[in-house]
């Protein structure tokens, strides 16, 4: 919990004035082979502050181009089940989302990027401040070249994500960080749990699975697309040679189509 509390504390820029004290895990799936493919959405975690307010943290590691719409949809369930019915609106709560991605998504340099709602001219003026949106890219924090890792405690984090960090380079976070340092020793502690290992290893496979899946598909698609193309092309008497290279399918599947539609 207090390795949490830091990296929510580090992400959402808090002071010690303002640093989360109390903080409540609602929900913490475990990714299993039953719920990997679970279309009601995966929450890594969810939490909540002693104000009410509710922290979703999701790791995402395949870029599907929805994580836009996809973060919206889980902000938009955690917020309208923040109250019951016939309670008033005044009682929805805060809902942070805080995704942690291994790709770019965000058409901006900057590797950390936050999102509320605010006036298109007068920028200053927030309608409310009950979405906030984050997105953390690993290769963008990755390519930056000075790293201020002694003042910046959300670098620090990112670092120790990091899945190819060296060992030098742990044990200076872990001299400079004390939150970091004890961070390790829970992932020592749990790297030797075999039911934590299997977890993480259907996770793992789950994941490479997914991934495929999803090659599969647009490369699926990529195929039939030139196949339609091939057809139309056919239709209007080009070639099979100047098909092959405005397509890229072979002399023989040319010929395959060609065949099929007399």
């Amino acid at each position: 919990m207090d390795n949490l509390k830091s990296f929510l504390n580090a992400v959402l820029n808090k002071d010690k004035t303002q640093e989360l004290v109390e903080l409540e895990i609602i929900n913490e799936k475990e990714l299993t082979t039953d719920n990997i493919q679970d279309k009601k959405g995966i929450i890594d975690v969810l939490a909540k502050t002693s104000d009410g307010t509710n922290i979703n943290i999701e790791v995402q590691l395949t870029n599907q181009d929805n994580m836009d719409k996809r973060t919206l949809f889980y902000w938009s369930r955690i917020y309208s089940r923040s109250i019951v019915k016939g309670e008033d609106y005044s009682n929805l709560n805060k809902v942070i989302t805080i995704n942690i991605l291994d790709f770019n998504y965000i058409e901006l340099e900057k590797y950390h990027t936050t999102f509320t709602l605010r006036e298109n001219d007068n920028t200053e003026y927030k309608l409310t401040d009950i979405l906030e949106l984050h997105f953390i890219e690993m290769p963008k924090f990755k390519k930056i070249e000075n790293k201020n890792l002694e003042e910046d405690k959300l670098q620090r984090w990112m670092m120790f994500l990091r899945n190819d960090i060296s060992q030098e380079e742990l044990e200076v976070l872990i001299n400079m960080d004390k939150d970091i340092k004890k961070a390790e020793e829970k992932l020592e502690y749990l790297s030797s749990d075999p039911v934590t290992q299997e977890l993480y290893f259907e996770r793992e496979r789950a994941l490479h699975e997914k991934a495929n899946l999803i090659n599969t598909g647009i490369k699926q698609g990529i195929k039939q697309e030139k196949i339609e193309m091939a057809r139309k092309l056919l239709q209007n008497n080009f070639s099979v040679q100047m098909i092959v290279e405005l397509t890229e399918l072979t002399e023989e599947e040319i010929i395959e189509i060609k065949l099929e539609l007399h």
